[in-house]
């Protein structure tokens, strides 16, 4: 462990330990020279071998606002770090936990993001071949106002720990954590195709799919670890859920959304659409990219169709037909509750509205 304080390469200032991802750990510092803050990562004991300086160059190749940049690769006491652009906030795996689901407006959001991102990667030629929302940082609280993919400069150590994994019969019976957290949204032709194998843009199509699934409908699309290796390889997909279409307000968004996902799952790669195809079928979707907030709903009135949200910038009226998913909020337990405002008298009207956990 390295210890606050400590300067990696006459550069890089220590602040904090951030964690341990499958393949590196990551440390907050501060670049002494420029006076920023920046991510170190360096890979776990058994993969300094892998070809950590080819992944650093690949991924300094990719410049764009929602991936986050690879700035400079070192070595020090005979380790290895490559900086990466500090994103604070927290990652799409955490933002999870404070929704069952994403209304369909709050994921077309991310979707486009994230299209935009992936896009700018393979135009540089890098693929990355682990797209997950851990792999996703997001700034903003309730609101998404800076959405970044990580870990690109790590794309050619994950194909080698993947393609280890398939030396040795079976990708999916892996004991790897990272290949563990990976198959619910793996491809068909990573989890199955052989050591080796041409690995294509495709592959970070599907990924995208899963993962979109995985927020729209708080499930994952083929199950979890091996299950989801079988029913990938069955073609057994969890069926879109009934809510996401029952609410006229959200109906048509949902369905176009549905219909994008549906071709990122596709089993056969060459079907499914380039991230440039996704860009320009987000840029034709409407959908609502206002900032959200978090309040209280304290008073539901009119038989229970509408009520109120303690809330910021101020309280807010609400119709119970703009509520995304079966669950409605209540005055019980003072639900939190997710949404967007809009002008309106006497009180702003809040829309869309999801349910949020503390």
């Amino acid at each position: 462990m390295i210890n606050p304080g400590k300067v990696i390469a006459e550069r890089y200032k220590v602040l904090n330990y951030i964690g341990k991802g499958g393949m590196q750990d990551v440390f907050r510092v501060r670049d002494i020279k420029l006076d920023i803050e920046l991510v170190l990562k360096t890979p776990l004991a058994g993969l300094e071998g892998k070809r950590f300086l080819k992944s650093a160059k690949i991924a300094a190749k990719v410049n764009h606002h929602n991936v986050a940049k690879t700035f400079d690769y070192v070595e020090d006491n005979e380790r290895i770090f490559l900086a990466e652009e500090y994103v604070e906030g927290e990652d799409l795996e955490k933002k999870l936990k404070h929704f069952d689901f994403l209304d369909p407006h709050y994921g077309a959001c991310i979707l486009h993001n994230l299209a935009k991102g992936i896009m700018a990667s393979h135009k540089a030629g890098v693929i990355h071949r682990d797209l997950k929302p851990s792999n996703v940082m997001i700034s903003g609280g309730a609101h998404i106002s800076n959405l970044k993919i990580t870990d690109f400069g790590i794309a050619t150590l994950t194909k080698e720990l993947f393609d280890d994994a398939a030396s040795n019969g079976d990708l999916t019976r892996s004991t790897s954590g990272t290949i563990k957290g990976a198959l619910p949204f793996m491809s068909p032709e990573l989890m199955f195709g052989a050591k080796g194998g041409a690995i294509e843009s495709s592959t970070d199509i599907w990924s995208l799919g899963a993962l979109m699934f995985r927020l729209l409908t708080g499930e994952f699309p083929f199950g979890v670890f091996l299950d989801a290796a079988v029913n990938v390889k069955t073609k057994s997909r969890k069926s879109w859920p009934t809510f996401m279409t029952s609410n006229p307000q959200y109906e048509n968004l949902s369905k176009e959304l549905q219909n994008i996902i549906d071709s990122c799952l596709e089993y056969d790669a060459g079907k499914r659409p380039s991230a440039e195809d996704l860009v320009k079928r987000c840029e034709s979707l409407c959908y609502i990219s206002e900032p959200r907030f978090i309040g209280d709903v304290y008073n539901i009135i009119q038989n229970g169709y509408s009520g109120f949200i303690d809330g910021n910038p101020t309280d807010s009226f609400f119709s119970m037909d703009s509520v995304y998913g079966i669950q409605k909020p209540n005055t019980a337990d003072r639900r939190k509750v997710c949404y967007s405002t809009f002008p309106g008298s006497p009180r702003p009207r809040a829309h869309p509205i999801i349910l949020w956990k503390d």
